[in-house]
């Protein structure tokens, strides 16, 4: 019998969350997002902190108006789980800018958002951390008859690479399987996923060969999951620790209290 994953009680956070601090801190907000604190510049990479159009499971750590300030706003794609209008509306009094591909930009820019857009493979950087575009598939409208009326192209959903003065931290974004680009990656201190069952998505095997290529991160988040797998076969449970929207577990099998925060570095 099957049953509903469910993420753990929800451990709010406020201001501190962005105060400077002497590593970086990632912090889960729920859905795709996340919240990186590296020495005191913030960044949050596809917030949805309200506003869905439909109902969540979870209650969000905090509120889009309680968040005192962003140096920046990373979005992967147009999907509203990961720009999320109405959270970024919330957030543009208090964010520095914004980053996307160059076409969700043109739509941040009819909003009037302080945005960038980029094409895959650029560099940008916010304060000390750098970024990179990396590529992802995800075109799933061009297979979804009625769901669009525009051809949607492969650099208009994208992943980020960023280089912390603490370690590396991937966040992919939605996408299946790109053999050639996730499986050859250098291995990264943090990799957050966010994947289904869905085509269009890593789905767990792709998860499983992603992690594998990667035997070294520290630490790996993950939403959508009902269970996490290992970051890899090769791992031992001091070398890394998972977490899931539903279940904690590290490379033993042996579970675990989801925690509010983790630290790279």
């Amino acid at each position: 019998m099957q049953r509903q994953a469910r993420a753990p009680k929800t451990q709010p956070f406020g201001a501190e969350a962005f105060e400077v601090a002497d590593t970086t801190v990632l912090r889960w907000l729920g859905m795709a997002g996340f919240l990186i604190n590296s020495r005191g510049t913030t960044l949050m990479i596809d917030p949805l902190l309200g506003g869905f159009d439909m109902p969540v499971m979870i209650e969000f750590p905090i509120a889009a108006a309680d968040v005192p300030r962003l140096d920046a706003v990373l979005v992967t794609h147009s999907d509203n789980d990961h720009y999320s209008v109405p959270t970024c509306r919330d957030l543009v009094r208090v964010t520095g800018e914004y980053h996307s591909t160059r076409y969700v930009a043109s739509l941040m820019k009819q909003e009037g958002f302080p945005v960038y857009g980029h094409d895959v493979g650029e560099h940008f950087a916010i304060g000390p951390v750098h970024v990179e575009v990396t590529p992802a598939d995800h075109a799933w409208q061009n297979a979804s008859p009625g769901a669009s009326d525009r051809i949607f192209q492969p650099e208009d959903c994208c992943g980020f690479w960023l280089e912390t003065p603490d370690g590396t931290i991937w966040a992919p974004g939605d996408s299946r399987l790109i053999p050639d680009h996730h499986l050859r990656m250098p291995p990264a201190d943090a990799m957050l996923f966010d994947f289904s069952d869905s085509e269009w998505h890593f789905g767990l095997d792709g998860a499983i060969e992603m992690a594998n290529a990667n035997p070294t991160p520290r630490c790996c988040y993950t939403t959508g999951a009902a269970w996490m797998l290992p970051i890899s076969r090769r791992s031992t449970p001091t070398q890394t620790c998972c977490r899931t929207g539903s279940k904690t577990r590290n490379a033993s099998r042996s579970s675990r209290p989801a925690s509010p925060s983790r630290c790279i570095g």
